[in-house]
């Protein structure tokens, strides 16, 4: 009865809400908070049903609903498996991590949790890696130029740049004895899940590679800081790209320079580097960070325009304007 009960409870919202269970549930079961990596030590009680654990969960805001946690567990086959223990966990983990975590006893003593922001470089990432203790730098370099991995999205890739751009941000879950091989491996299998056969399909459509294609991604996600604004940025590049007109990207500036210096000076934009994109025409020769997803998709699809400049308004949140023309680029940033 109560089964039943809880059912149409569940049906009932999703009617109110006007959408599908799937829709219904992914709105929560994400991360309660994406960019909080604080860790909840929480102990879960010999015994404890998944009504009790739920109760935990949403008291220590690491999940927030109850019952779309509950049906959860049931689909994963998970509501019965819950073990007792010790747990660190966070709020950037989401609902189906959790559970898992849970499920299979992964107690603090034996995982480890690794988060890498959207448009992390390469270094950054691999500082990270070492800071966790798994392996040294060089060892990490290592794997990244030599070790094999079985996915699609290699065969288009040029080892020489160490995987830069290709080790996906997310949050995850490692073994304490995992191996630089093995986190890599799960960095790498994360980005072969999202970028779909789809996705394949339209760089060929552009005559684009995959390189180019991450490489303008993560040029985009340095640039961006605004959802609304990717596409339209990745418009401009793509507008400059078919005109043979130079990129002229700040972020491919920052990235030679080793440094996110805010303000360039006439001298940082002649430096002498293959990711000079003020010196040189076309892309930098791999990418400059790791971007994200939305990014990946506004470097596919980018808005129809004829905007060839942009720059940031006086807002200061992150928005830019837009022009066609250099006259409208200058007047833009006389506003500011």
């Amino acid at each position: 009865m109560k089964n039943i009960l809880f059912m149409f409870l569940i049906i009932s919202l999703i009617l109110i809400a006007g959408c599908s269970k799937t829709e219904f549930f992914q709105n929560f079961t994400e991360a309660v908070d994406s960019e909080n990596d604080t860790v909840f030590e929480i102990v879960i009680p010999s015994g404890a049903s998944s009504d009790k654990i739920a109760d935990i969960l949403l008291d220590n805001e690491l999940i927030t609903n109850k019952l779309v946690f509950k049906e959860t567990a049931k689909e994963m086959g998970a509501d019965t498996k819950f073990q007792a223990g010790t747990y660190h966990l966070m709020q950037s983990m989401d609902m189906n991590t959790i559970i898992d975590i849970i499920s299979k006893g992964k107690t603090y003593e034996e995982i480890l949790t690794i988060t890498i922001p959207e448009g992390f470089e390469l270094n950054q990432i691999v500082k990270r890696i070492e800071d966790l203790g798994i392996a040294t730098e060089d060892q990490i370099m290592d794997v990244l130029k030599n070790d094999q991995f079985s996915y699609k999205f290699l065969e288009y890739v040029n080892r020489d740049f160490y995987l830069e751009g290709f080790l996906f941000p997310d949050t995850y879950i490692i073994k304490e004895d995992a191996t630089a091989h093995e986190v890599i491996d799960k960095m790498l299998n994360r980005f072969d899940s999202i970028f779909k056969d789809d996705y394949y399909l339209k760089m060929d459509e552009m005559n684009m590679t995959m390189n180019e294609i991450i490489t303008l991604a993560s040029i985009i996600e340095r640039e961006a800081k605004l959802d609304s604004e990717r596409a339209i940025i990745s418009s401009v590049f793509h507008n400059r790209l078919d005109i043979n007109m130079k990129l002229q990207s700040c972020a491919t500036i920052q990235y030679a320079l080793g440094e996110r210096k805010e303000i360039l000076t006439y001298n940082d934009l002649e430096i002498q580097s293959d990711y000079n994109t003020y010196k040189y025409y076309g892309l930098p020769p791999a990418p400059i960070a790791s971007p994200g997803e939305k990014s990946i998709v506004a470097a596919l699809y980018p808005d129809d325009t004829e905007y060839l400049f942009f720059v940031t308004t006086e807002k200061n949140d992150g928005s830019h304007y837009f022009s066609k023309t250099y006259e409208e680029q200058i007047d833009n940033k006389n506003k500011k």
